[in-house]
């Protein structure tokens, strides 16, 4: 028999399910986002998860491989996207033991499945099939800033993982929800595995970074609205050129500025602190005034999950009079999050 090696981006709409999400060595909550993702929002597809020393958990029951295909597992979902999306050497011989117990193996990283001989050879020997999400498609064109119709929403953030992909699907269902007609359209790995189809932008050449986002929010009904899964931070510095380059293509005419209260320092460089809200606001706006000028600021989404609910309406409520813009914690939801998507949709 031979594996199958999947690479494209669209490839999500045929993965092999229920997973088993695999957690790696992950240390961080931020290093296992993918995992948390999928749990969250396709969590019926779901059945456990397993590592090789990870100190995070999704709560899911800790299964071996060989446990989680007799429970219906057929494949195991790297639920990890750590610094470079490579995979660990570490890790080779647990995804070995996974092919061996029946399940295929399924990848957002950076680095493909089939370029580690492992796991290409345990592949091939048994039939197993090593799919790879993080993959643009060919023939991708440069940006050209030529205003489309249709209207669009993009997540943006003050630093990376916190909350931009979950601040655009609850925004997207909240608009659809209120008889909009939107589509979500996913910029990242799990975005990708979890709505069945988009372009991984990190993934993308830089020069085409804004022509893909072009091509994954065309020109729409006047009244159809695109909700932009954001990437990165433009005050990262080892992320900024993709946030650049999707800001830029995506031509939004609402922004919504993600914040995780109390973050102080960019996510995996200590020695960089995380701007304040006004700055990322401010940039922002600046930047994607090149290709729309009419660019605003529909609301603050904050990620408040390590505060009980007091602490986090009583923030919110704060923080929404001092910048005099709606904010609210999408997962929340309730009535801050109501005025948010109002505020959103004016």
């Amino acid at each position: 028999m031979n594996a199958i090696f999947d690479v494209a981006p669209d490839a999500s709409a045929r993965l092999p399910y229920p997973y088993l999400l695999f957690l790696g060595d992950a240390v961080e909550a931020g290093f296992a986002k993918t995992a948390f993702g999928v749990r969250d929002w396709a969590g019926d597809k779901c059945v456990g998860e397993f590592s090789v020393g990870a100190t995070v958990t999704t709560g899911l029951p800790v299964m071996t491989p060989a446990e989680a295909y007799a429970e219906g597992a057929r494949a195991v979902l790297i639920g990890v996207a750590n610094r470079g999306g490579v995979i660990a050497p570490a890790w080779i011989a647990s995804l070995v033991e996974a092919l061996e117990a029946g399940l295929d193996i399924i990848s957002g990283l950076h680095n493909r499945l089939v370029d580690v001989p492992e796991l290409a050879q345990t592949a091939a020997r048994l039939g197993r099939r090593l799919i790879d999400i993080r993959v643009p498609p060919a023939g991708l064109p440069i940006g050209t800033g030529r205003k489309r119709t249709g209207k669009r929403l993009l997540a943006v953030g003050t630093d990376c993982a916190l909350g931009k992909k979950y601040t655009a699907l609850s925004l997207a269902n909240a608009f659809a929800e209120r008889g909009v007609d939107v589509d979500f359209r996913a910029t990242g790995q799990t975005g990708i595995m979890i709505a069945g189809g988009g372009i991984p932008m990190d993934a993308v050449v830089s020069d085409f970074e804004a022509g893909a986002a072009e091509v994954l929010s065309p020109d729409a009904a006047p009244d159809h609205w695109d909700v932009v899964e954001g990437q990165g931070s433009l005050f990262h510095p080892a992320y900024a050129a993709v946030s650049l380059g999707l800001l830029h293509g995506s031509q939004p005419d609402v922004i919504v500025v993600c914040h995780e209260p109390g973050r102080e320092t960019m996510l995996g460089l200590p020695d960089f602190k995380v701007p304040s809200i006004e700055e990322t606001i401010e940039l922002n706006l600046l930047m994607g005034r090149r290709t729309n000028p009419a660019i605003r600021c529909g609301g603050i989404a904050f990620n408040t999950s390590a505060m009980n609910a007091a602490e986090a309406e009583a923030l919110m409520e704060a923080e929404s009079k001092r910048l005099g813009l709606p904010v609210a914690d999408p997962i929340r939801r309730g009535p801050a999050f109501d005025r948010l998507v109002e505020n959103c949709l004016k």
